[in-house]
C-alpha cells in the first residue's frame, strides 16, 4: 500500500500535540542552536520527552533539527546533547553539514539521519553522496522543479527517502550574520529597532514584501508568497517523494492545524483512489483564507501559478 508521510514544524509542546492530532505523521523541531536544557526558547528537553511519548503512543514520530554550524569547541557539548536525545528516543536527527554528520555517526551509529533543506540538495550525485555516508532521507531544496525531483528519484537507491516541502513560507536566503542590524548600525542610524518587523522589497516588484527575521543564528529572508502545492499532490507523490512537509516556523498554531487537516484529507483521498482524485477548490479557498500572503506553486513548475488570479 502506498504510504506518504505528512510532516510539520512544531515550535513548542502544545503545537507538537496539535499538529499530530491534526493529521501530521511526524513533526520536526529545533532552532539554530542546541543545548542540554532547551530545544528553543519554548521547547525544553522535558517537553521534548513528553512530546516524544505522546507521538509514540499514536505511532507517530518526532525529529530534531541540528542546524548548528559548529566551531571546534562546540563538539564536546554536541556529543553530550546527542546522547540525551538518544536517551529520550528521538526518531531521527535532521542535519545540515558533514562535520555534525560525522559526529552523529560515531556517537549514535544506529540513529536515523536526515539531511535538511539547508544542505542544499539539488541533484542525485549529492543525494547519493550522503546516502553512502549513512543518510537515509534527504530534504530537497525548495527551488527544484518537478522534473528535477523525478530525475533524483530515478538515480538514487530505493531505500533513500525523499522529502519535499508542499506548503508554507519559502526562505529565500540565509546568512550566518545579522545582515539587517549590521547594515543599520554601520550607517550610524538610531532607527533600527530589533523589536520592529522589517520587510525587503525588490525594485521591480513593488508591493511584494519579503519578511526579514533575525535570531542568534543569523538573518532569514522569506519569499513574499507562500508555497502551495495541494493542486499537484498526485504529481509529487507519483514522482517518488515519500514525505510532504509544511513549513510553519512563522505561522500560528491555528494556521498549522487547519493546513494540516486540509492536506491530510487531500493525501488520504489520493491514496484511497489515485485514478479518481480531483482537486477540491474549497481546499484552495480555505488555505488562502488562513493568511494574507499570496499562495503560489513556487519553483516546482516551469511557470508559477498565482492562486489569487
Amino acid at each position: 500500500m502506498l504510504k506518504v508521510e505528512l510532516s510539520s514544524f512544531a515550535k513548542d509542546l502544545d503545537s507538537l500535540k496539535r499538529a499530530l492530532e491534526s493529521g501530521a505523521d511526524s513533526v520536526y523541531i529545533g532552532g539554530e542552536t542546541f543545548g542540554m536544557n532547551t530545544m528553543s526558547q519554548k521547547f525544553s528537553i522535558k517537553d521534548l520527552q513528553e512530546g516524544i511519548e505522546f507521538a509514540h503512543e499514536r505511532n507517530k514520530k518526532v525529529y530534531v533539527i541540528i542546524s548548528l554550524l559548529p566551531h571546534n569547541n562546540d563538539f564536546v557539548k554536541l556529543e553530550e546533547y546527542l546522547l540525551k536525545l538518544n536517551e529520550i528516543k528521538v526518531d531521527a536527527l535532521i542535519l545540515c553539514e558533514p562535520g555534525t554528520l560525522e559526529i552523529v555517526r560515531r556517537v549514535l551509529p544506529d540513529m536515523k539521519i536526515h539531511m535538511g533543506s539547508q544542505t542544499n540538495i539539488y541533484n542525485y550525485e549529492t543525494a547519493r553522496f550522503y546516502y553512502d555516508l549513512g543518510v537515509r532521507r534527504v530534504v530537497l531544496a525548495k527551488e527544484l522543479g518537478l522534473k528535477d525531483i523525478i530525475d533524483i528519484r530515478k538515480n538514487v537507491p530505493l531505500d533513500l527517502e525523499i522529502e519535499a516541502f508542499v506548503h508554507g513560507g519559502m526562505v529565500m536566503s540565509y546568512s550566518g550574520r545579522r545582515l539587517l542590524s549590521n547594515y543599520m548600525s554601520s550607517k550610524g542610524t538610531k532607527e533600527y529597532d530589533k523589536e520592529k518587523h522589517y520587510n525587503l522589497v525588490e525594485e521591480k516588484r513593488p508591493g511584494q514584501y519579503c519578511p526579514i527575521y533575525e535570531d542568534e543564528g543569523g538573518t532569514f529572508f522569506y519569499a513574499s508568497k507562500d508555497l502551495c502545492m495541494i493542486e499537484f499532490l498526485p504529481e509529487l507523490i507519483k514522482s517518488g517523494v515519500t514525505t510532504l512537509s509544511i513549513e510553519g516556523n512563522m505561522k500560528s498554531d491555528e494556521y498549522m492545524e487547519k493546513a494540516l487537516k486540509i492536506y491530510r484529507k487531500a493525501i488520504d483521498k489520493f491514496i484511497e483512489n489515485p485514478e479518481k482524485w480531483q482537486l477540491n477548490r474549497v481546499w484552495l479557498e480555505e488555505l488562502q483564507s488562513l493568511d494574507h500572503r499570496v499562495l503560489t506553486t513556487g519553483f516546482y513548475l516551469e511557470e508559477s501559478i498565482d492562486y489569487t488570479k
